[in-house]
């Protein structure tokens, strides 16, 4: 988990709680997955007491336990999983995808445990940059410690926490020694039912300069730690193709700048820019999409960031390019627009200023 761990491999042997997390599972499930993990093919209610990763009905799956205590996961379908434990040294366990994506997850369970730490969260890496990230959904027994407080955010009802922490000579999924970041999201308030709007937390954790590069596995995890006991029974699912929210990432004071709204026409789309949310050092802005009196059938925005500023995330669209000129095109779902509507697309940049961008246009084939 979270740089909280000292343990190399797994993120929590640092402070024994999310704080290992950093140090712990993250880097202990990195490793295992470089280095140790047998991988597997798994069916329906199949039962996982050892470390192993695999897949099973089209879904990843990964089993990790430091071997104290018997720990298990259960495979009860492809996105149902069942895991149980008793005086546990250090596990974690769950089903998702490899590699992981932006997409909304949803879940849906029940936990029970005493003793020790118990986290269920939506858990993955990336490289280049080469991090490990967290959003936690429920944390029984915490109290962590864990890494550079870096504000809140909100998404789908709830507050959560943000935070940073850097892991020094750590395993992880590129083998041993590694120096990468963590980056955590902690809910206010606990549940084990619920949906994730990952984009949501990506955006988030940009609008701090807490970029993610390329994703790798990205699974919901049931992870214990400390000798505790419990039980808990998790079905996971994503949407096929979610818009991710383009809400403000963080409560940062919204900008005043002005949005660049040309003149809609008859036919074809235009583009309205604005930016929606700043911060120091970075800003969040959004591009509505509209068609006229007649449908679009795919459309590509062209806008000119002012100098100094540089897209770290967006969504909804297809860019070339990240500074300057930018041409933002259709995603595969959202390129048809039905007379007198839009659609959107939004994005997090980096830079000193928010000016809004310059020449905003809209064709459509």
């Amino acid at each position: 988990m979270p740089a909280i761990r000292q343990h190399g491999a797994h993120p929590h042997r640092g402070r024994r709680s999310l704080s290992r997390l950093l140090v712990g599972f993250g880097s202990v499930l990195a490793l295992a997955t470089a280095t140790a993990l047998t991988p597997g093919s798994a069916s329906a209610a199949t039962q996982i007491c050892s470390s192993q990763t695999g897949n099973n009905g089209g879904m990843y799956y990964q089993m990790w336990t430091n071997g104290q205590g018997s720990a298990c996961i259960t495979l009860n379908s492809s996105n149902s999983y069942s895991t149980s434990w008793s005086g546990v040294g250090d596990f974690v366990a769950g089903v998702g995808w490899n590699p992981g994506s932006n997409q909304t997850v949803s879940f849906n369970g029940s936990l029970n445990a005493s003793g020790g730490t118990t986290l269920v969260s939506l858990y993955g890496w990336s490289t280049n940059p080469l991090v490990e990230y967290y959003v936690i959904e429920d944390d029984q027994g915490g109290g962590p410690s864990l890494g550079s407080f870096m504000g809140t955010t909100t998404s789908d009802g709830a507050t959560y926490n943000l935070y940073e922490h850097q892991q020094v000579n750590q395993p992880c999924i590129t083998g041993n020694n590694c120096t990468f970041e963590q980056y955590l999201a902690i809910r206010q308030g606990n549940t084990t039912s619920g949906t994730i709007t990952t984009q949501n937390f990506f955006n988030a954790w940009a609008s701090h300069g807490m970029n993610l590069g390329s994703l790798n596995y990205q699974i919901l995890a049931t992870e214990a730690w400390g000798g505790g006991s419990g039980n808990d029974s998790i079905t996971v699912s994503h949407g096929s193709s979610p818009p991710p929210s383009t809400a403000p990432p963080s409560t940062t004071p919204p900008s005043s700048n002005p949005p660049s709204s040309p003149p809609p026409g008859n036919g074809g789309c235009t583009a309205t820019y604005a930016v929606t949310n700043s911060w120091q050092g970075g800003f969040q802005a959004n591009v509505t999409v509209a068609s006229g009196s007649s449908p679009v059938n795919g459309w590509t925005v062209h806008f000119t960031l002012p100098s100094g500023q540089t897209i770290s995330s967006l969504w909804n669209g297809v860019n070339s390019g990240t500074s300057g000129a930018v041409t933002v095109k259709n995603a595969a779902y959202n390129g048809s627009i039905s007379p007198g509507s839009s659609t959107s697309f939004g994005f997090t940049a980096t830079g000193g200023n928010s000016a809004p961008a310059t020449g905003v246009s809209c064709t459509s084939p």
